[in-house]
């Protein structure tokens, strides 16, 4: 997981329109611990997944962030075009 993400992760929460409480008892964690946590910023991976899980679960907009994100975290990576992509699975 890319750390810029993790470190958005609360500007997500707030873009989702989602409460702290409601997104802390889908994670199964105590709201008040979760508002720490929120404050604090320090996430375990797992913490993470399972939040954007519930963000994105039924809400486009954070999807839409999230994706937007990983687009300009990953601009300068070496890409395949399809016709790549179809040879390489091809040959496994």
């Amino acid at each position: 997981m890319h750390k810029e993400i993790k470190d958005r992760i609360s500007a997500l929460i707030e873009a989702s329109g989602y409460r702290d409480d409601f997104v802390a008892k889908k994670i199964g964690m105590a709201p008040a611990y979760f508002s720490v946590k929120k404050q604090m910023g320090n996430w375990s991976e797992k913490e993470v997944e399972k939040i954007i899980a519930v963000l994105t679960a039924e809400n486009d907009e954070v999807f839409d962030l999230l994706m937007l994100e990983e687009m300009r975290l990953r601009k300068d990576e070496e890409t395949l075009s399809l016709d790549e992509y179809k040879k390489v699975i091809a040959k496994t």
